[in-house]
């Protein structure tokens, strides 16, 4: 058997402490990319460094300890039939609820209190109140959090999040009276607590005055328990009420901001300033449904407001080399298996490919290159005449392949995973058959919006604004690019705080004129995507299907008339309904197949 490495003890030694925490003997520690959850009875904490560092150390303890205090103490039943429908007063009671567990963690064990205070440290460095200088921008939820943490243990706030919490300091504990000490009283007792957070939360005019419904004490509390599975500990996720509320307006959400305490929803358009919506605020796993199929009207008018804010950034700029290296490290991990399945898919692709580039000859030429191999004849025979052989023109032509690939919520987890995976390996398979490869990302840089929203809204909400978000394209590999060289920067996809909407449309162009950019005689865009473009700023004050719309004219543009070939994978969705070359697969297991498949019949096609 092979000796464990540190990281294995140091994860082995989590579990059997997580296991004593929350009285479970079933809990299980694995290592998360970047963000840390809890799904069902595993606990996904922050991978550290191989070295251990003693803060990453800590930190990855601290989520563990939460996680682990969770399923000690929380009824996640009764936490949702309770829970306000409102997602700001939703984000607060969230945010309550784990300051309560972890309390009680921290006075039972003595030994949590620094690993507690790394976890919340650490979440707080990716959430909006870090980067808040106005009282109008700090999340209500991270700050009433921490003022009640700091009630309930003494613990101070987090030197990042200090500034944001004295802006509204005085706000909260004006209104608030005596509501920390009662909730102090009741720090076991779930049921009483929580009827006391909603108390607060309506003296902060969070919730409406009179006080819900009690719960039925004799309904069961566990039947939501396994609906914790992918849930994210640290984001979890906005209430129903919502969801189905957007529905019914017609604002199908490309991805809803997570309620963790580290971003505030806000309603009617407003949206936080500045940065809101960066890396720190995750969404979560939104619906792509694919709408009806209509016909194009006559007159289509696609414009962005404005592109002051769109970005195209290398991945390295979006963060630093250690994180890249961990999040790259935590790809190949979870990966290992699907990559020997897609590395022999890739084999043959490259014999497939190489068998093209074949050198051909045509022999017994009267002039061209002597043939070595038939001087033996002049030998035996001196009258027989030289002979000559002349190379054959290749039809293989110079080629360069560019693949597309979304950065939206709905690839969360999976399928962005063989989506990393699949373009790391078709790269350095096309590069070694002397194909040129560029690996491309699409999202936006906020949730429902962003600075562009904003601009709109001080600029009194004009009608039919056209796209209303941010862009980023993110280049993970340039075409010129040694593929050893990217190799870490796909990585960044699993990075979660990454994935956010996406705007088909103007990704394709995008990718479109950098291919007309280059010189080589083929050139193919392949797009992986699950689904059709969502953005819930832009459909919420835009005609319905405005987006889905110019996907449509983009690709019909590209297919009719453009020297590109275009070709897409889908991913759980019908994409054959856009592109007339394209595939849909319904498990993620079957895309580096559908890739290699996919270029193999282009090859061939010529």
């Amino acid at each position: 058997m092979a000796e464990q490495s540190p990281l294995d003890r140091f994860r082995l030694a989590l579990t059997g402490a997580a296991r004593a925490i929350a009285q479970e003997p079933e809990a299980e520690v694995s290592w998360a990319p970047d963000t840390p959850l809890l799904a069902g009875r595993t606990l996904r904490v922050p991978v550290p460094h191989r070295s251990l560092p003693a803060e990453q150390a800590r930190e990855a303890r601290g989520f563990a300890d939460s996680f682990a205090l969770r399923l000690r103490h929380h009824d996640e039943g009764l936490h949702r039939r309770v829970a306000p429908g409102d997602p700001v007063a939703r984000a607060c009671f969230d945010a309550i609820e784990r300051v309560r567990y972890e309390a009680l963690g921290e006075t039972a064990f003595a030994g949590m209190r620094d690993n507690l205070a790394a976890s919340t440290a650490q979440r707080m460095r990716g959430d909006a109140i870090a980067r808040a200088r106005e009282a109008e921008q700090v999340p209500l939820a991270s700050a009433v959090a921490l003022m009640l943490r700091e009630q309930l243990t003494g613990q101070p706030v987090p030197e990042v999040a200090r500034e944001g919490v004295e802006l509204v300091r005085e706000w909260v504990e004006a209104r608030i009276g005596d509501d920390f000490e009662q909730l102090a009283e009741r720090l076991g007792d779930q049921r009483a607590f929580q009827s006391l957070s909603l108390d607060m939360l309506r003296h902060l005019d969070l919730v409406q005055t009179e006080a819900p419904a009690e719960p039925d004490p004799d309904e069961g509390d566990d039947d939501a328990l396994g609906d914790e599975d992918g849930e994210d500990e640290g984001t979890e996720q906005s209430p129903a009420e919502e969801r189905r509320q957007e529905q019914v307006t017609g604002e199908t959400g490309e991805g809803e901001a997570e309620d963790d305490g580290s971003s505030e929803i806000e309603s009617d358009g407003e949206m936080p300033e500045g940065e809101a919506g960066e890396d720190g605020e995750e969404g979560s796993i939104p619906s792509r449904p694919n709408r009806p199929w209509t016909d194009l009207p006559e007159q289509f008018d696609y414009r962005p407001y404005t592109e002051q804010f769109d970005e195209v950034v290398e991945a390295q700029e979006l963060c630093d080399h250690e994180e890249l290296d961990r999040l790259r490290a935590y790809l190949d991990s979870q990966l290992s298996g699907l990559a020997g399945v897609v590395t022999r898919l890739a084999n043959r692709l490259q014999r497939r490919l190489m068998a093209q580039q074949n050198r051909a000859w045509d022999f017994d030429q009267e002039e061209g290159l002597l043939d070595a191999a038939r001087l033996a004849r002049v030998i035996v025979s001196p009258g027989q005449s030289l002979s000559y052989k002349v190379e054959q023109d290749q039809e293989f032509k110079d080629t360069i392949v560019t693949l597309l690939i979304d950065n939206s919520g709905s690839m969360r987890g999976r399928p962005i995973s063989i989506a990393a995976i699949s373009a790391d390996i078709m790269a350095r398979t096309l590069e070694r058959c002397g194909v040129k490869v560029e690996v491309l990302g699409f999202t936006t840089r906020a949730w429902k919006g962003g600075q562009s929203r904003e601009k709109w809204l001080a600029g009194g909400k004009p009608p039919q604004p056209g796209r209303l978000n941010d862009l980023r394209h993110i280049i993970y590999k340039r075409a010129d690019e040694p593929m050893r060289r990217a190799r870490r920067n796909l990585g960044l996809m699993m990075r979660e705080g990454l994935l956010k909407e996406n705007i088909d449309g103007e990704a394709l162009l995008w990718a479109h004129s950098r291919l007309l950019a280059r010189a080589e005689d083929r050139r193919i865009l392949m797009v992986i995507s699950d689904g059709a473009p969502v953005d819930d700023s832009t459909l919420s004050v835009n005609s319905a299907g405005y987006l889905e719309t110019h996907l449509r004219k983009v690709i019909d543009w590209i297919e009719r008339q453009s020297p590109v070939q275009l070709v897409a994978i889908g991913i759980g969705h019908d994409v054959t309904r856009y592109y007339k070359r394209a595939v849909t697969i319904m498990d993620v297991e079957q895309l580096g197949g559908a890739i290699i498949e996919q270029l193999a019949d282009l090859f061939d096609a010529d």
